[in-house]
C-alpha cells in the first residue's frame, strides 16, 4: 500500500506544482489588483467630499461583512447569467463564460481591496499632521506630496498589515475549488480521491501551501527592514 501511494505521489506531483503556480499566479495577481482597489478606497474614505466618503465606507463595510465563497460562486454563476443577459438584450450574439481563474482573481481581488482600504487608511491617519503640512508650505503638488511624503511615511506603518492579507489571500485561493478551477487544492483533491491516499496528498498540499507563506514571510521582512531603514528600533 505504502509503495502504491509512493507511485500516486510520484505521479502526481508535476499536476500538484502546476496546482502551486496557479495559485502564486491567482495570488499575485489578486494581490495588486486589490493594492490599487484599497489605495481608491482608502483616497475615498479620507476625501473631503462626502460622496466619495460614503462610497468608501459603502465598499469597505459591505465587501467585508459577506462571505468569499459567496462571492466567488455568485460571480462564476449569476454574473455569467448577467452578462449574457445583458448582451441578448444588446443583440449581441453568442454567449459569454466567466472563467474560474477570472473569478477568482476578480473576487479575491475585490475582497483584499476592501481590507487593504482600512489598513492603508489607518496608515495614512498614522502620518503626523504637521509633515503634510509642511508639504503644503513648500508649495508640493498633490502628487509630489503623496509620492515623497505619505507613501515612504504610509509603508512602514501599513506594511505587517498588508504582508497578514497576503499570508490569508495565498490560503483563499483554495476557495475557488468549488468552481472547479485547477488550483493547488482543487488538484490535491483530485489525486486524493483518486489514489485513496488522502493523508498523502492533503499534507503534501498544506507544506506546499506552508513553504509558500513562510517564503513570503521571508519576503516581507526583508521589505520591512528597507522601508524602516533610518528609523529608530525598539
Amino acid at each position: 500500500m505504502d509503495g502504491y501511494q509512493s507511485e500516486g505521489l510520484l505521479d502526481w506531483t508535476g499536476p500538484l506544482l502546476e496546482g502551486a503556480l496557479v495559485t502564486l499566479e491567482i495570488a499575485v495577481l489578486a494581490y495588486f489588483i486589490g493594492l490599487l482597489l484599497g489605495l481608491l478606497g482608502a483616497t475615498a474614505k479620507l476625501s473631503r467630499f462626502r460622496t466619495l466618503q460614503a462610497v468608501g465606507i459603502a465598499y469597505s463595510t459591505l465587501v467585508r461583512a459577506l462571505p468569499e465563497l459567496l462571492l466567488i460562486v455568485f460571480l462564476y454563476y449569476a454574473g455569467t447569467q448577467l452578462l449574457n443577459t445583458l448582451l441578448d438584450t444588446l443583440g449581441v450574439s453568442g454567449s459569454v463564460a466567466i472563467s474560474g481563474f477570472v473569478a477568482a482573481v476578480s473576487v479575491l481581488a475585490f475582497v483584499q481591496g476592501a481590507y487593504m482600504t482600512e489598513v492603508i487608511r489607518g496608515a495614512i491617519v498614522a502620518i503626523p499632521r504637521g509633515h503634510i503640512e509642511a508639504a503644503d508650505a513648500f508649495g508640493l503638488s498633490p502628487r509630489q506630496r503623496f509620492k515623497r511624503i505619505v507613501i515612504p511615511e504610509m509603508l512602514p506603518n501599513a506594511l505587517p498589515g498588508l504582508s497578514n492579507l497576503w499570508l490569508i489571500l495565498v490560503k483563499d485561493t483554495a476557495l475557488i475549488s468549488v468552481v472547479g478551477f485547477e488550483e493547488l487544492f482543487f488538484t490535491a483533491q483530485q489525486a486524493a480521491a483518486s489514489t485513496r491516499a488522502y493523508f498523502t496528498f492533503y499534507t503534501a498540499a498544506g507544506a506546499l501551501y506552508l513553504l509558500m507563506t513562510l517564503g513570503s514571510n521571508v519576503l516581507f521582512e526583508r521589505a520591512e527592514r528597507v522601508v524602516r531603514r533610518g528609523q529608530p528600533t525598539a
